[in-house]
């Protein structure tokens, strides 16, 4: 081993020598690649068709407006919510409804660790409830599937949207991640004693569905960096045009006032960089930019002040071949 070429670094390589020509054109090519991309994704993320909507303030009856805990808190008070929207751009089908919560920090250690992923893929684990607590038993001690604070706060509010009196129908298959469905949630694993602990949290699960099929689960425990995301609530699969009055019911199920957050719902179309983001654009643009700019001043600089270029030939590697000292 000691006298290998391996251990005496003696193996083949390639060492470029970068000549200013080389340089100045691996830069121009990169600035004349990127800029175009750039400006692409950026008009493609401009035609993108947006709606934010935030709700929790504006669901909130008169007489809750300085107490909107009483409110969220009283199981008696109508949680249903009736706006009236009216559509500007037109919006083509598929178009994704997602809902955004602002600052919550699913991002919190404990609170990412509040899952028992083995109980979550295997029926056989579904009494192992370790580092679930404070949600891990019922009152008589019975385990929660599944268990943990993720799946405890789950999101519960609902909507539903119409267009002339016609419901549109908000297709919630096909919304989670093929990966997570089929690789960390099982088709034996059902729900158990789900929200009956001492705590009561956010949704309730159908017990005869495996969690392998509760998308809307599936995409809630999948947690959020940053404490303002958006998760995807279902896909309308129908166009909307221009002046089309849509009528927009909500349950406002979900308590955000307890710590401050914000709700929205957000209905937005896609193309093929998705939804709208003008950082990838800009991104790519600046890159370019800058690396047009780089090739410039290389070439100026080789115009202005050239120097002359060593003799390759004098490089270690060619006077000794096969050594790189």
């Amino acid at each position: 081993m000691a006298d290998s070429k391996f251990s005496q670094q003696e193996l083949p390589a390639w060492q470029p020598i970068l000549t200013p020509g080389w340089v100045i054109s691996i830069f121009t090519v990169i600035g004349l690649i990127f800029i175009p991309l750039g400006l692409s994704s950026l008009f493609a993320s401009e035609s993108v068709v947006e709606v934010p909507y935030r709700y929790d303030d504006q669901c909130l009856p008169p007489d809750y407006r300085d107490d909107a805990m009483a409110y969220i808190k009283d199981d008696s008070s109508n949680k249903t919510c009736t706006r009236t929207w009216t559509v500007k751009n037109k919006m083509k089908a598929p178009i994704y409804v997602y809902y955004q919560l602002d600052n919550f920090y699913q991002n919190h250690r404990r609170y990412v660790k509040s899952r028992n992923d083995n109980q979550l893929k295997s029926k056989s684990a579904e009494s192992d409830v370790s580092s679930c607590s404070p949600d891990d038993y019922t009152p008589n001690h019975q385990p929660i599937v599944p268990c943990g604070l993720i799946a405890w706060s789950m999101f519960n509010d609902t909507y539903r949207l119409s267009n002339s009196n016609k419901d549109l129908v908000i297709n919630k298959k096909n919304i989670a991640w093929k990966s997570d469905q089929n690789a960390k949630f099982g088709s034996d694993v059902y729900p158990k004693n789900f929200q009956a602990g001492g705590l009561i949290g956010g949704a309730r699960l159908n017990e005869s569905i495996p969690l392998s099929e509760q998308e809307d689960l599936i995409v809630w425990m999948r947690t959020a960096a940053l404490p303002t995301f958006r998760k995807l609530y279902g896909k309308i699969e129908a166009d909307l045009e221009v002046n089309d009055e849509i009528m927009i019911v909500i349950e406002n199920n979900y308590n955000t006032y307890q710590f401050g957050g914000k709700k929205s719902l957000v209905l937005s179309t896609t193309t093929w960089v998705g939804g709208k983001n003008h950082s990838l654009g800009l991104a790519y643009i600046f890159i370019g930019g800058v690396s047009l700019l780089l090739a410039v001043g290389f070439l100026l600089m080789y115009v202005m002040k050239p120097r002359p270029l060593g003799d390759p030939s004098y490089l270690s590697w060619n006077i000794n071949p096969g050594s790189l000292r």
